[in-house]
């Protein structure tokens, strides 16, 4: 039978932060990735400026900058057919005052490299984990099964899930969770992007569209809100509705109004919002949206997942070490991580509650107001006000630092 000390399941940012970190803290890790390459569309492609930090200090800063990016530095909102910022990253604290936006396939390729460089790292492509093994009480490895349908099973001292919101091990574990009601799905699609196109990202608040336009450098990743539960029904008429839309309140999208031609290429996100009462069992820690499924807003799932992983690396390194991983070490990891995660998911409420919902129902609409509303207004006058949400959004609460142990000049 295969063993590991560490059994991470799943390849995405946060398992491969976590398997790159305790690779380098000389801890045996066996990273699981279901699919063949990192090649997905309309992942989140955001890097914040924590995460920013965390790859400086572990060495990566420089190939990481040769990756192709654009770097978002300010939030504009279409106001009365103006374009007007409403918050900016330059007052943040840190080296890194942007948001830089990166395909997730690239920078996960990268962490690839960086693991595939620690003798104590592995990295199996094409295998998922498909269940829990158990032993004396305790979780005790993963089932697992590649591609081409081969079985086996993966002994290890502790399981990680990093499989996402609809992660079969959280589910394998039967751990509780509160689920908060979400107003709103999105659709994302790909729009041709024009060199006289405005750049960065461009959110859209009109009467019947609430969307945002990601530039992608030769295109746009585009996400426009539905009403929850609505897709099916919205399916049935056609799909060139939803352009008609856009290009009422982005007009320079006019030359791209016959650009969708079919409903294969609009993908549903079902949006979900929920916290795992305890994030842990003996010998399994769920991190990431294992853990705590986030809302898109603010763009902060990714990295709040990073940070989960860089504190998991940094409290279990040792144990890992010793082989002797318990229920409190599981514990400190969740007790460190449980404030961030729940102001990040009170913030992502409160905006769902008071802009994105009210939207959706067509009660937000600022492409026609001759000026911003109130509120909006006094957000930007006001500094001290105007600064929490790019803190939020930039920085989070509890930033964490990778472990001595991980750095590299």
């Amino acid at each position: 039978m295969e063993r590991t000390t560490c059994l991470v399941a799943g390849g995405g940012p946060a398992g491969m932060v976590l398997g790159l970190l305790l690779a380098r803290g000389g801890v045996e890790v066996t990273v699981l990735e279901k699919h063949g390459d990192f090649l997905r569309d309309f992942r989140g492609d955001t890097v914040h400026p924590t995460t920013l930090e965390l790859l400086d200090e572990l060495g990566l800063m420089d190939e990481f900058a040769k990756l192709p990016q654009r770097r978002l530095r300010s939030v504009q909102l279409p106001i009365g057919g103006t374009m007007r910022t409403v918050a900016t990253f330059d007052r943040i604290p840190g080296r890194y005052t942007y948001i830089a936006m990166v395909p997730q396939w690239d920078l996960l390729d990268l962490l690839a490299r960086a693991g595939d460089a620690e003798p104590t790292f592995r990295l199996r492509m094409n295998t998922e984990a498909t269940d829990l093994l158990r032993a004396d009480g305790r979780v005790a490895g993963v089932r697992y099964r590649t591609k081409d349908g081969a079985e086996g099973e993966i002994r290890a001292d502790l399981t990680v899930a990093c499989d996402g919101r609809d992660s079969t091990l959280r589910r394998a574990a039967g751990l509780g969770s509160r689920r908060w009601a979400t107003p709103f799905d999105v659709w994302w699609f790909r729009l041709p992007r024009n060199d006289t196109d405005p750049a960065g990202a461009v959110p859209v608040l009109a009467a019947d569209r609430v969307a945002v336009l990601l530039d992608r450098g030769d295109y746009w990743q585009a996400a426009t809100l539905i009403g929850k539960g609505a897709d099916a029904a919205l399916r049935a008429g056609p799909v060139g509705e939803i352009m008609d839309s856009m290009v009422e309140v982005v007009p320079w999208l006019a030359d791209r109004r016959d650009a969708l031609t079919g409903w294969d290429e609009v993908k549903l996100l079902d949006v979900q919002l929920d916290r795992l009462d305890r994030w842990y069992t003996d010998g399994l820690l769920c991190i990431g949206d294992a853990a705590h499924a986030m809302s898109p807003v603010g763009g902060v799932g990714i990295n709040l997942a990073v940070q989960d992983a860089v504190a998991a690396a940094r409290i279990l390194a040792p144990s890992l070490r010793a082989g002797g991983v318990t229920t409190a070490d599981l514990r400190r990891v969740q007790r460190r991580r449980i404030l961030p995660t729940a102001v990040t998911q009170a913030m992502q409420r409160f905006a769902h509650a008071k802009v994105i919902g009210p939207a959706v129902r067509g009660r937000v609409n600022l492409s026609n107001a001759e000026r911003p509303p109130l509120a909006l207004r006094v957000f930007r006058r006001i500094p001290i006000v105007r600064s929490i949400p790019p803190f939020l959004v930039g920085r989070g609460v509890l930033p964490e630092h990778a472990p001595g142990f991980a750095r590299r000049p």
